[in-house]
């Protein structure tokens, strides 16, 4: 995987899932510094979080009290941001809609990491549902730093190959 400067987590409307693997991911230990932030796929105004996942959020010491979803944009893609989507078919719609996105840099989440099941989406769900969520979604992300950590290892490595 080559190094990211930027990390766009991307679900429907961006007040849950998205969001919430924006926090995970500031709460890692990354070795070079990456831009996170969180996109909707559908977002008519911006919108605060979703009230359980702030819930789940704050439960877990992740607070994101002035987060608001932004609409994802043609802007948002570039050849040193990763995109990643929570389901296959949010992957198939951006590659679809946006000419800016690129299959080398577009990816659901967990087919990058390696785990079998998509992180579903607890929205209208009980609170429990949305802890389950993030507590799959937390097991991704610490995947998912691994691996941004790990093309920072192999650039140390190997300073030739910049």
């Amino acid at each position: 995987m080559k190094q990211y400067e930027r990390v766009l987590f991307v679900a429907e409307n961006g007040t849950c899932r998205a969001p919430m693997a924006v926090g995970i991911l500031r709460e890692q230990t990354l070795k070079h510094p990456v831009e996170i932030e969180a996109r909707g796929l559908v977002v008519l105004f911006p919108e605060p979080l979703n009230q359980k996942a702030e819930a789940v959020m704050i439960s877990n010491g992740i607070n994101m009290e002035d987060y608001r979803s932004k609409q994802l944009t043609e802007e948002d893609f570039g050849e040193h941001t990763l995109v990643l989507v929570m389901e296959r078919r949010q992957r198939e719609k951006v590659l679809e809609k946006y000419e800016n996105a690129n299959q080398e840099n577009v990816y659901v989440l967990t087919e990058l990491t390696g785990d079998e099941l998509e992180i579903l989406d607890p929205y209208g769900g009980t609170l429990q549902s949305y802890g389950l969520c993030y507590e799959t979604m937390r097991k991704t992300i610490r995947k998912l730093a691994a691996l941004l950590n790990e093309t920072e290892d192999r650039k140390e490595e190997e300073p030739w190959e910049k």
